[in-house]
């Protein structure tokens, strides 16, 4: 098999989900860290649209995070995310779309809707790992691509109260669906305990998160940290993150297998 190569956002809560399914696996691949807007010729590229992660594996480009999980199941079965029973698996599933679609989505908005003020805060979560030169570009660029997040995003004052109303519901329902084994499924990590741990990140900012800062948050972050911290799901995210997100799969990237590549691949998208 050719190495997996994973493109990301490093602080991204939905490209997290992706890449720590890799590193759980430990399946060993490259990733290469884009900066947001910057990356859209890119992605729109390979994908024909702008969204990551995408992970090119075994000559087929695949979207979505959970696409990626789904597609790595079937290369990499051992250790599994997926349950063997019928029953959880379906179970493991339904989790895993309803925080997809019920958690990630607003706990980004009210995120950037808070951290709006705070470029700094931004930057060192999603450029500092650029080059110094691409750090530049994007500060200057920044007035420009910012008001376009926004707009893309619908993040304003009436949604990001909506999303914050969300994410206390998404946590809500996290808490009810707990089993006494202190899963969500059985009696062991699955797919739905990774998703709804990573897609809590960007608040519970766990200290094994790969690309964690130490800049402090902007204060309303902090402030609504502060509050949610002794509730029971964010503690078992903490505690999930502790205990299964593992060391990275990640490799160096083989220059001359990469450039093999660019000349002969002939990916699909899925």
């Amino acid at each position: 098999m050719d190495t997996p190569v994973l493109w990301q956002f490093t602080s991204s809560h939905f490209n997290e989900k992706a890449r720590w399914a890799l590193d759980f696996k430990q399946i060993p691949h490259v990733r290469h860290s884009l900066v947001p807007g910057f990356h859209v010729p890119v992605i729109k590229k390979m994908t024909g649209l702008t969204q990551v992660p995408v992970l090119r594996l075994n000559g087929a480009i695949v979207t979505d995070s959970t696409k990626i999980i789904e597609s790595l199941e079937r290369a990499y079965p051992e250790p599994p995310l997926y349950p063997a029973d019928e029953d959880e698996r379906r179970r493991a599933l339904e989790l895993e779309d309803f925080f997809d679609e019920e958690l990630g989505p607003y706990i980004r908005r009210w995120f950037f809707y808070e951290a709006r003020e705070n470029p700094e805060f931004f930057h060192a979560a999603f450029v500092s790992h650029a080059s110094r030169a691409v750090q530049l570009a994007r500060r200057a660029m920044s007035p420009l691509i910012s008001p376009m997040m926004r707009r893309l995003m619908d993040i304003n004052p009436e949604s990001a109260k909506v999303a914050y109303e969300k994410t206390l519901a998404a946590m809500d329902r996290l808490e009810n669906e707990l089993r006494p084994s202190g899963y969500l499924v059985g009696d062991h990590f699955t797919v739905a305990d990774l998703t709804a741990a990573a897609l809590l990140s960007p608040i519970v900012r766990p200290p094994e998160f790969p690309y964690g800062s130490d800049l402090v948050p902007p204060p309303p972050i902090a402030k609504v940290r502060a509050e949610l911290e002794p509730r029971p799901s964010f503690q078992w995210a903490l505690k999930i993150y502790r205990e299964h997100r593992g060391k990275s799969a990640e490799v160096a990237e083989d220059r001359n297998a990469s450039q093999g590549a660019k000349r002969s691949d002939s990916t699909t998208v899925n």
